[in-house]
């Protein structure tokens, strides 16, 4: 049987893989050369993110371009998050060779979008409709130009999405998204491609653990806002210790919890501390303000924590509704809170999860559905 050869092209460098844009990524790469494919690694380094050895382990080859973050890659037409990704090498090295194409994100598709690469077989790996979740940042951004660049990149990727969506075959991480594409750009092939994970088992403990749990990436203003938002509106008035945990808090949130008096924070945690108090918490509350992609600390929670309350946004297209508690309202969550505090976490539900884990976020079965696609 002769080799199998893929590009994977990248938004950013894949390791560590410690935040919810690498670790699909990394999974997946990992996962693909298990199954034998020779992966040619292509990289765009940004935000102290360097090559990194771990990568070569995995990879017949990796490159890495410098993202343009300069006032150069100013584009009318294309959303920044593209037209700071053109590199010129890049386009030279995928055109070596005629193997086929795996563009992560909607963040490295201007060689695709530019028609530099007809007759390749190429596929799109889509995170969130991004213009949505650009919509959604600017809604909650409270400084001027930073809201109107998201403002003005939601407009401009609404428009590239959908001339992107009629060319190209895309592979969305949530069955929310291809909803979204189908519905609203009439995309013609789109398919739905669960997150690949890097655990397997549902490794929950059971009873009772002491305190609730929120976690995220505090420096994205949405994560911020959900933090805020649960602070002030849900355990403003409950009697159980509330640990907010992620990285890059800003003042304001550290103020606000220094207000609570059942509330702490948890201020750049290691992964390993991370995962300490996922594994601690008895109850994961986890609002969304926005309902594209997959929130991958959902399901860290859900495969490694008790349990988990969220509203629709959090699991629309996900297939974890089950597995979770939902609430809307302050009210509600404060009702699932009083419900859910003192209830032991039980065997059954952690069999549940695992149920979910094997039918939805099998990485072999996953990854050998992308390359029946690709080749």
């Amino acid at each position: 049987m002769s080799e199998k050869h893929l590009h994977i092209v990248t938004h950013n460098v894949p390791w560590p893989a410690n935040y919810g844009g690498v670790i699909d990524v990394f999974q997946k790469i990992k996962t693909l050369h298990e199954l034998g494919i020779k992966i040619h690694l292509h990289c765009f380094t940004y935000d102290n993110r360097t090559p990194q050895n771990e990568l070569n382990k995995y990879c017949e080859e990796v490159f890495y371009y410098k993202r343009n973050k300069s006032i150069t890659a100013f584009s009318f037409r294309l959303p920044f998050i593209v037209s700071s990704r053109k590199c010129d090498a890049l386009l030279r090295n995928l055109q070596k060779d005629n193997h086929p194409i795996l563009l992560e994100g909607i963040h490295s598709t201007y060689y695709l979008y530019a028609g530099k690469l007809n007759n390749r077989k190429v596929i799109v790996r889509l995170y969130n409709a991004e213009f949505e979740y650009y919509h959604h940042l600017s809604i909650y951004e409270k400084e001027p130009l930073k809201k109107l660049y998201f403002k003005r990149e939601s407009r401009l990727l609404k428009k590239y999405e959908e001339n992107l969506s009629k060319h190209a075959c895309i592979a969305a991480i949530s069955e929310q998204d291809v909803s979204i594409y189908k519905e609203l750009f009439h995309a013609p092939d789109i398919r739905y491609l669960p997150a690949f994970l890097p655990y397997t088992l549902a490794v929950c403990k059971e009873g009772n653990g002491c305190f609730c749990l929120y976690h995220g990436n505090l420096s994205v203003n949405e994560n911020e806002k959900a933090a805020e938002w649960l602070l002030q509106n849900v355990f403003n008035d409950l009697d159980v210790c509330f640990i907010v945990a992620g990285k890059s808090p800003s003042e304001k949130l550290k103020y606000l919890i220094e207000q609570n008096k059942h509330a702490c924070l948890v201020s750049d945690p290691s992964d390993k501390e991370m995962q300490d108090l996922i594994a601690k918490a008895q109850i994961h509350i986890l609002p969304s303000f926005n309902n594209t992609g997959v929130k991958l600390k959902l399901l860290n929670a859900l495969f490694n924590g008790r349990h988990c309350i969220v509203n629709a946004a959090g699991v629309d297209g996900s297939g974890l509704e089950k597995a979770c508690h939902i609430a809307e309202t302050s009210d509600d969550f404060r009702m699932q809170v009083n419900q859910l505090y003192y209830q032991p976490f039980k065997e059954e539900a952690i069999q549940k999860r695992q149920g979910l884990l094997n039918e939805l976020y099998n990485n072999e079965a996953n990854a050998q559905q992308l390359i029946n696609w690709l080749y």
